[in-house]
């Protein structure tokens, strides 16, 4: 028997669902990927650069076993069942993706062509959880208690099998990846993380250390499974069980996505969906480049355009002062955001950005509103990632650098500022623009 494999978000060959229940259904393999246009010119170019790098390894792997990789680009609703023509192939074998685009083109392919269907993508897929009424759950505590508890383990290691040959068309070119490409260097970066894993709770927070795992776009692309990283990081002490507690959150928002689609562009909780945004195209464009006058968020998201990624802890401050200080719809940030980080998820993004927006799941109350001086003095108390990413503030003293504007002149001229010149003024008073948010909340409430 034949089948195509037909890879998306699981850029891997050990701990794969499909891959491994394909090599044992089946004598011969044809390993698929498609260059989707949307996807494609939907990704920002660090994005685009890393998956052509996960891509080249993974065809260097499959050249290991005598195959390649076979690349098509174009619509895949159309291509996968050409392929599964042209090479008498029984079925498909797909990890299923969760986002409501990916949903309707599987539907159509899998209405052209058989389909198997196998949860690559998450630890516990959407549905194995629901709430005691046998509905979807909405709140992450309870969520987590059963989560974390369901048994689990590795998937089954694939077996050997004939690969087909053709590599198909190249693959775009693109700049030098923001990280080494494929399952080795994922496995790597995991190495490196779990050798400091139980300094995660203390250090989580900050963003000028090397706290958290970067693992994220390796989830993201699927050069790590999320049930590997689980088995290898374990619970044994306070920061393996804290950091496994983050994997939660990352099957959470993918049942959320999954069972509420209309989140991706619409409030969760329905009473905010009257808030009247700020049609405030300056300061979005301030946002986006970094010159807010804020240092923490302009590092933030100075880091985000030159690394593709940006600290947790400082994606909540600078999405915080987009959604509350500017007033901004957390429509435009979410979408920003997911262009240009590499680990641009949906569920997560999207999740995360209601989260803060204070229209999700989260019970938090509307009036959570994160001060980004407070904040920046907490978790960089010596400003040295605001150093990194606003060069132009690196010489200001630490007791000075979170909020410029409040230095003496002479000791910002001897650090070489001039604010409104080489570094802008505040493009916003946050308290005042805190008063602003609770009263426009407020208002949608009534």
């Amino acid at each position: 028997m034949t089948a195509v494999v037909w890879f998306r978000r699981d850029l891997r060959l050990a701990d794969n669902p499909a891959w491994s229940a394909a090599t044992h259904d089946n004598d011969d393999l044809v390993a698929l990927f498609v260059v989707e246009p949307r996807l494609w010119s939907a990704a920002g170019p660090l994005r685009r650069s890393l998956l052509r790098a996960h891509l080249v390894s993974l065809d260097g792997r499959l050249a290991a076993g005598g195959g390649r990789l076979l690349v098509r680009h174009g619509d895949a609703t159309s291509i996968v069942p050409a392929v599964v023509r042209a090479e008498g192939a029984d079925a498909v074998y797909v990890n299923e993706d969760h986002t409501p685009w990916s949903r309707r083109r599987d539907t159509a392919v899998a209405a052209a062509v058989p389909v198997e269907r196998f949860a690559g993508v998450s630890l516990h897929a959407p549905g194995e959880i629901m709430t005691g009424a046998g509905g979807p759950p909405r709140v992450f505590t309870p969520y987590y208690k059963r989560w974390v508890d369901i048994p689990w383990g590795p998937w089954p290691e694939a077996a050997a099998v004939r690969i087909g040959s053709d590599p198909g068309e190249p693959l775009p070119e693109e700049a030098p990846p923001p990280m080494a490409g494929g399952e080795d260097a994922a496995r790597s970066r995991l190495a490196e993380f779990l050798d400091r894993i139980d300094r995660y709770p203390e250090e989580r927070d900050r963003p000028d250390l090397a706290s958290t795992s970067r693992l994220s776009a390796d989830l993201h692309f699927g050069t790590l499974d999320a049930r590997r990283v689980r088995l290898e990081a374990g619970a044994a002490t306070s920061g393996r069980a804290a950091f496994v507690r983050q994997l939660c959150w990352r099957d959470f928002y993918l049942q959320i996505l999954h069972h509420f689609p209309e989140s991706i562009d619409r409030e969760l909780r329905s009473e905010y969906a009257a808030v009247e945004w700020r049609d405030d195209d300056e300061g979005f464009a301030a946002w986006t480049a970094g010159t807010t006058g804020y240092p923490i968020v302009d590092a933030g998201m100075r880091q985000l355009t030159q690394e593709g990624f940006i600290h947790n802890r400082v994606r909540m401050i600078v999405a915080s002062f987009l959604v509350k200080d500017l007033l901004i719809d957390w429509r435009r940030g979410e979408r920003w955001f997911r262009r240009h980080l590499i680990d641009g998820d949906v569920a997560q993004n999207v999740g995360n950005w209601q989260w803060v927006a204070g229209t999700g799941t989260d019970a938090a109350p509307y009036f959570r509103v994160f001060n980004p001086v407070t904040q920046s003095k907490k978790f960089d108390p010596e400003g040295r990632y605001i150093r990194r990413h606003v060069p132009e503030l690196a010489s200001v003293a630490p007791r000075d650098i979170h909020a410029p504007w409040e230095a003496a002149p002479l000791d910002l001229a001897a650090a070489g500022v001039t604010l409104g010149d080489t570094y802008p003024f505040p493009i916003v008073d946050h308290a005042f623009a805190r008063q602003r948010a609770l009263d426009t909340y407020g208002m949608a409430r009534e």
